[in-house]
């Protein structure tokens, strides 16, 4: 079922209770169009959370390389922002716990898969983790996000900006 903008904001305001600490990567790989998305995100949130408790990292398709740097920041809570082909109309989201992702997807952009990634960080970094899914329209070879999946990357973004914001952040970023 999709669930609205109001939807994803209440459960990542949920999901963001208690934070002390959190981590934002954002996948994507840069030429394959709506695929970006996440990646685009974390570029909108740079220069307005707080780097001393929200570190931004733009993955693309390696999210494994950052492990060690994500670790280091000891987070409370992951948030991995992604595009996920899910048959929802174009740029509509959906906030899931990494356990309810299939063990083998039918195509990923990524070398390791999201699930495998997020079932090691929670272990080993103590953290909650959870993916931030937008359904893309195109994943083609090419550059720039589609008009549905742009105006969805910055809805995401300003509710992000908002809901960590109000967690008593200064505006600033830490960006890797």
């Amino acid at each position: 079922m999709p669930q609205t903008k109001c939807n994803v904001d209440k459960q990542l305001s949920k999901w963001l209770r208690g934070a002390g600490r959190v981590v934002v990567v954002g996948v994507g790989n840069p030429i394959r169009m709506d695929d970006f998305v996440g990646v685009k995100i974390v570029q909108n949130l740079r220069g307005k959370v707080d780097a001393r408790n929200v570190m931004l990292i733009d993955a693309e398709t390696v999210p494994e390389d950052h492990l060690q740097l994500i670790l280091e920041f000891k987070p409370t809570h992951v948030l991995i922002v992604d595009a996920a082909k899910m048959g929802m109309e174009a740029g509509k989201s959906r906030l899931i716990d990494p356990s309810q992702t299939s063990d083998k997807p039918p195509y990923s952009t990524h070398m390791l898969p999201l699930r495998v990634f997020c079932e090691y960080l929670a272990k080993e970094a103590h953290a909650k983790v959870a993916l931030l899914l937008i359904e893309p329209e195109l994943t083609d070879f090419g550059e720039g996000l589609t008009p549905e999946v742009e105006t969805a990357a910055k809805n995401i973004a300003r509710s992000l900006i908002r809901l960590l914001s109000a967690r008593g952040r200064r505006r600033s970023y830490r960006h890797f």
